[in-house]
């Protein structure tokens, strides 16, 4: 499975971010589920999902302190890359 991501180091924490469809993100559950199932491509690292509504705003879910800086960052100022779920 490829999906897009991006590593991301900011104030000395290092964290992942993934693009999911706006029904996890809205999900606590399932998001949950979602961030455990990326953890061994981002080991030790915080997971943070992004889903984007229709008009392309970004709703962030994951470790609060990340959300809330991220719902801060343009879009476009992410490194974006595709990675492969084996």
């Amino acid at each position: 499975m490829k999906f897009q991501g991006s590593i991301i180091k900011e104030q000395g924490v290092t964290f992942a971010i993934v693009i999911v469809k706006r029904h996890i993100v809205d999900n606590r559950h399932e998001a949950e589920k979602v961030i455990a199932s990326f953890q061994p491509i981002f080991p030790g690292m915080p997971i943070i999902l992004m889903a984007q509504d229709s008009r392309g705003r970004p709703t962030y879910f994951g470790r609060h302190d990340i959300a809330k800086f991220m719902s801060k960052v343009p879009l476009h100022a992410v490194p974006w890359k595709e990675y492969t779920l084996h």
